[in-house]
């Protein structure tokens, strides 16, 4: 019998996303992608006004990211690497100019997580303390360092035990945080904006507070640009909105332009000093292969060229905008609307409320999700190629959703 690919999924991969997809209305197999839109194999077409968590910032299938690694497809897709890959200098070098001052060193993996394990190393290796601090609700990936870093229980228990010398503080809370330095700490860890923790954005001048307290204690700050990096919040990278210039700064997701995996950790020259005597201290055999850094260098092109981050700036406004419209017409759903640039979250009530809000979305052909820290927050993360018409679309979507979400909840009250 020749099983269907959901049925598949669900027997070989993960029976449990398989019934949180089917409880969604998810349970359906994609099928091909163009620009802001999915088609699943039913035909059905989706607008994506989740991205990929952020990923997706030039849309599916971006024609000059797809030509590019075309091109390099051609010439060669692997690297040997004992010899100098072009594209992965070029890429090293674009990075070193378009991040903020004093970042001019890159390490190459193939994801976030991978890019955080090697702020990790880094941060261990130059000062030679093994602790790390990291905030409440902050997410920066599932292996074993990047995980330890990640305060969530459902995620951290079974795999116990994780990385010593971590320690959390609240979010946004700079007195926590000189409170929590100690001798031991060779770096603080924080998000620009809190993406799986809900959208959360900090108080005004927290970020300037943390890099001026890690300076002041003479330990490392390490901004994690996995989901904000390269426009996401209306600034090319998130810490840009308090002009910071961290010591390393993570990054991913949109930096493959939606066609490739990639990820990157750049930092100050001396926090790299340990690759001098010891070249091989940390390495990845697929980490910034010519694929990739063919995809990326495209991406940052038309990030730039277009001036995405201007236009998710824009177009977040909208956004913001027609979504506190809809929190005034259903303030018993919804709780709050944040965000900045096209990163915004819709805080509802009760976690499973936005769930149907999700599910219903979905039956209408709009693709979101909610955070995985906090999953009482849909997030809604476009990508930055829209126009004011998607906007319009998925707002007069989200409202039909709401209404639905409503009839629903009468119906199971009474």
């Amino acid at each position: 019998m020749d099983l269907d690919a959901f049925t598949l999924f669900e027997r070989h991969i993960n029976p449990g996303l398989a019934g949180l997809l089917r409880f969604t209305g998810l349970d359906r197999v994609e099928s091909h992608a163009e620009g802001p839109y999915v088609w699943d194999t039913q035909g059905k077409r989706y607008l994506d006004f989740l991205g990929l968590y952020g990923t997706l910032n030039l849309g599916h299938r971006h024609p000059k990211v797809v030509e590019a690694v075309k091109r390099q497809l051609d010439r060669m897709p692997m690297s040997v690497r004992v010899l100098v890959s072009e594209p992965t200098a070029r890429l090293a070098a674009k990075l070193a100019e378009i991040t903020p001052e004093g970042l001019e060193m890159v390490f190459f993996g193939n994801s976030g997580a991978e890019a955080v394990e090697a702020a990790i190393k880094l941060a261990r290796a130059y000062t030679g303390k093994p602790g790390i601090v990291t905030t409440q609700g902050g997410f920066h990936g599932k292996t074993m360092g990047a995980l330890s870093l990640t305060p969530k229980p459902e995620y951290q228990d079974p795999a116990r035990p994780l990385l010593p010398g971590v320690k959390v503080v609240p979010y946004g809370d700079l007195k926590a945080l000189e409170a929590a330095i100690d001798e031991d700490t060779a770096a603080v860890i924080v998000e620009p904006i809190q993406g799986e923790g809900g959208i959360r954005v900090p108080p005004e001048g927290y970020l300037r507070g943390v890099r001026e307290l890690t300076r002041e204690k003479g330990v490392l700050m390490i901004a994690d640009e996995v989901q904000t990096g390269l426009g996401r919040t209306g600034r090319l990278f998130g810490v840009d909105w308090e002009g910071v210039a961290p010591d390393l700064m993570t990054l991913a997701k949109a930096l493959g332009g939606g066609v490739m995996p990639i990820g990157a950790c750049v930092g100050r020259r001396e926090v790299f000093e340990v690759f001098k005597n010891n070249p091989l201290f940390h390495s990845s055999t697929f980490g910034g292969n010519p694929l990739a850094a063919a995809a990326a260098l495209a991406a940052i092109e038309v990030t730039l060229e277009e001036d995405l981050p201007g236009r998710a700036l824009e177009l977040g406004r909208h956004l913001m905008e027609g979504l506190k419209a809809l929190k005034e017409e259903h303030p018993h759903l919804i709780e709050d609307v944040r965000g900045r640039g096209l990163m915004v979250g819709v805080e509802f009530t009760d976690a499973d409320i936005g769930a149907l809000v999700v599910a219903e979305m979905a039956e209408r052909g709009v693709l979101t999700a909610f955070g995985l820290n906090n999953p009482k927050v849909v997030r809604l993360e476009p990508p930055l190629i829209i126009g004011k018409e998607h906007v319009d679309e998925a707002l007069a979507v989200f409202a039909e959703a709401l209404k639905a979400t409503e009839k629903a909840l009468e119906g199971l009250l009474g």
